[in-house]
This record gives C-alpha cells, structure tokens and sequence, in this order.
C-alpha cells in the first residue's frame, strides 16, 4: 500500500464512494494485516520504498501463497525469495501475473515498472558459473526495484585476463556486485580497479576447506581494498537491496 492508494482511499471516502466504516476498514491494514502466522507490513512501501520481501524458505506452501496473495491485493510490486518451483505453482493459481526466476529461486511481481536512469547502472559480478543463482538473486532484486542492471559471469581470478577485459564496464558502473565462493578473491580485485562502491556476496561454493562459505566471507572481510562491504553468505537479495538504495541516491 503506497501513498497513491492512501489518498484514493480518502478521496473515495471524500466523495462518498466509501462510508466511513469502509475506509476506517481499510485503513485498518496500515500498521500491519495478522494473518496469525503471518503479521505482514503493508507499510513498508511507503517506509522503504518497496513491499515487505517474502523469505520463503522454512516456511510451507500454503504459508507463502497467502501472504503473496495478501501483499498483490496492495502492492503493485511483490518479490518473494528462495522459493520453490511448488510454491511458485501455488502462488499463481491466486496471483496469476507472478513470474518465476528459476535459476535465482525468486517469485515476482512486477505490474507497475518504476522509472529507471539508464545513466546509472548497477554491475553485478560472478567469479565462477556455479556463482550464478546467488548472483541472479541479486540482479533480479536490484532490477524490480527499479534499477538499471548489467551482468558480467565467470571472470574470477584464476583466469584473470576475463575479469581485465571487463575493465571500461567496471569504471563505468555506479555500483558492484561481487559475487564469489571458493576462496572469495574478486572482491579484493574489483575493489581495488574500481572507485564506486563495491558489495561482495560470498557462496558456499568450493570444497572442504571453504566451510560452506565461510572462508569466502573471512577473505571478504579482511580485503585490503577500500570501499567493499560485504553481505551474508548467499545473501544476493541483501546485495541486490542495498546496492539498489546505494544506486538511487541523489
């Protein structure tokens, strides 16, 4: 629920289309709608600038069908991440304009597209093809929420001459996405050829020793690079997010 259905709320109940009981009702679901195992945030819109995102994980198909049925009834833009391909069948049979992002896990909604500056895109990195989903996780978000976004896969650094041809697109991008597992060394290398602010996601991609992710994170963490923050394991809806807000900054 953003600011635009508020005010048709109180035009309505203005030129009486709407009693005052109605719209009393109705705006009822502002703070939040319980749903008892669910309370959703139909505020967040207007807060944030988006609507509550849906972490399907853990939760059952039943569950992430209706609160994405409730969040599309007041929401023109609905993302749902790490979502099954049986919650997404669920989903649309109530929400028949969802999409699926298979390879990202995401469920989307997209029926008012924002405006997007085409000037200022975001450029989302992966070091290895194995990178790809956590990285189309967060190029997804970013382009929902109304982001130009560009994509540039498989440059990590054991082959490094991939990642340097990428440089002009690099410089020109207003912020990175680094997504890498294994050893989790492109960030540091982006970091250090880039002048924008670098966001590195680490993946549990690798063997043993990486420890699900962790030694990516720790490589991550203790860059030499300047300017890199670094998100969660996996955590492509967080990079997408964050570098989203970064992007549309003025």
């Amino acid at each position: 629920m953003d600011v635009d259905h508020v005010s048709s709320l109180l035009r309505e109940f203005k030129t009486g289309e709407l009693s005052l009981e109605e719209t009393v009702e109705k705006l009822k679901i502002l703070p939040y709608e319980d749903l008892e195992f669910a309370k959703l945030d139909h505020h967040r819109l207007i807060r944030q600038g988006f609507a509550e995102v849906v972490f399907c994980q853990g939760k059952t198909v039943e569950q992430v069908q209706a609160i994405v049925q409730r969040l599309a009834e007041y929401n023109h833009s609905i993302l749902a991440t790490r979502a099954s391909k049986e919650m997404y069948t669920a989903v649309k049979a109530v929400v028949a304009d969802a999409e699926y992002h298979e390879l990202a896990r995401l469920i989307t909604v997209e029926r008012q597209k924002p405006p997007v500056d085409s000037e200022r895109f975001i450029l989302v990195m992966s070091a290895g093809t194995s990178d790809i989903p956590v990285a189309e996780e967060a190029a997804v978000t970013a382009e929902i929420m109304g982001n130009e976004v560009r994509r540039v896969y498989d440059v990590g650094v054991a082959g490094i001459h991939r990642l340097l041809d990428q440089r002009q697109l690099i410089e020109q991008a207003n912020v990175l996405i680094v997504v890498a597992g294994m050893e989790g060394a492109l960030a540091s290398v982006v970091g250090g050829m880039a002048a924008k602010p670098v966001i590195a996601v680490p993946t549990s991609i690798g063997y043993g020793a990486s420890f699900g992710g962790l030694a990516a994170l720790l490589s991550m963490l203790n860059s030499c690079a300047a300017g890199i923050a670094v998100v969660n394991i996996d955590n492509g809806f967080g990079a997408g997010r964050l570098a989203s807000i970064i992007n549309q900054m003025r």
